[in-house]
């Protein structure tokens, strides 16, 4: 059985900064890629940030900059530096253990709250 537990998130000011966990248990962590996505209210949920196990990453537009991830495959975690956050950046944050072909996800966590408000 594969979990995934996100930590991290919280109430910022505009232009702070969280960074997020993701603890995954199971053996199959490092071979897979692994994912950030978001979905703020009334919205569709959408990708924000990807890792391969090979060290490749991906980022959307809106994050560009900003946003950094990052795993430790010793500790089974993959993480999410977001810096000079904006009140369009509010959302449940979730992450993913990815397809390795398809990219899609295939376990889900649970989410983490980032509101970022003055």
């Amino acid at each position: 059985q594969v979990q995934l537990v996100e930590s991290g998130g919280g109430l910022v000011q505009p232009g702070g900064s969280l960074r997020l966990s993701c603890a995954a248990s199971g053996s199959i962590f490092s071979r897979y890629p692994m994912g950030w996505y978001r979905q703020a209210p009334g919205k569709q949920r959408e990708l924000v940030a990807t890792f391969t196990s090979s060290g490749n990453t991906y980022f959307a537009d809106s994050i560009k900059g900003r946003f950094t991830i990052s795993r430790d495959n010793e500790y089974n975690t993959v993480y999410l530096q977001m810096n000079s956050l904006k009140p369009e950046d509010t959302a449940l944050y979730y992450c993913a253990i990815l397809n390795i072909m398809s990219q899609t996800p295939r376990y889900w966590g649970l989410g983490t709250q980032v509101t970022v408000s003055s």
